[in-house]
């Protein structure tokens, strides 16, 4: 009859010698460093001022028929960079866009393109008479901020994009652009303006038309 045997198991083999479990707390403790230096950021970045921010939004715009044509209702939320409102100040005036283009579907090519209009507004700063002036082809017109005149160069109401050859049973949608014109700067502003993220100011939507 075999002897049963007993083995004895030493204690320094089932419990971790104090090296490791002090490299453990060590690792938890940078772990929660970690997690709080993380927390405090976002709390950071969510308290920041809203003056840094910039772009433009664009919470409404709409596209529908009218009298045999196409209308196009927008209004834009546009906040300027710092470097673009220093420019403005400084007498450089500064060129928003808005572009529409018409397009009817076609399973067997490419889109037809109906129509394509355009609308070039050009904000200046007159520090003579602390006047903010702005136009759009040969109307101008001044406001006493630049609030105001914001409100000018983002709102369109009733732009007609289309005049003819809209079928009122096709079916058509409208690719639009609202941006800064950074061509239409002085020569030497616009040496170095594609790296510069404060002068890219734009939005792009498409719409059908109603």
């Amino acid at each position: 009859m075999r002897e049963l045997r007993i083995a004895t198991v030493h204690l320094s083999l089932v419990r971790p010698p104090r090296r490791w479990t002090r490299l453990a707390q060590d690792a938890r403790r940078v772990v929660a460093a970690a997690f709080l230096a993380v927390a405090c950021f976002v709390g950071l970045a969510a308290f920041a001022p809203e003056a840094s921010a910039q772009g433009v939004e664009l919470p409404t715009i709409a596209a529908k028929r009218q009298d045999g044509g196409v209308v196009l209702d927008f209004a834009a939320n546009l906040t300027l960079s710092r470097a673009v409102e220093d420019a403005l100040r400084r007498g450089v005036p500064v060129y928003f866009v808005a572009e529409a283009t018409i397009k009817k579907p076609r399973w067997y090519w490419r889109d037809e393109r109906v129509a394509r209009v355009s609308r070039s507004w050009r904000l200046s700063y007159q520090p003579l008479t602390s006047a903010w002036r702005v136009s759009l082809g040969a109307f101008s017109q001044s406001y006493p901020s630049l609030e105001e005149a914001l409100t000018t160069v983002t709102r369109i109401a009733h732009w007609r994009i289309a005049d003819s050859d809209v079928n009122a049973t096709d079916k058509y949608y409208v690719d639009f652009q609202f941006y800064l014109d950074s061509s239409q700067l002085p020569p030497p502003m616009r040496l170095d303006l594609n790296a510069q993220s404060e002068w890219k100011l734009g939005v792009e939507r498409t719409l059908p038309v109603d």
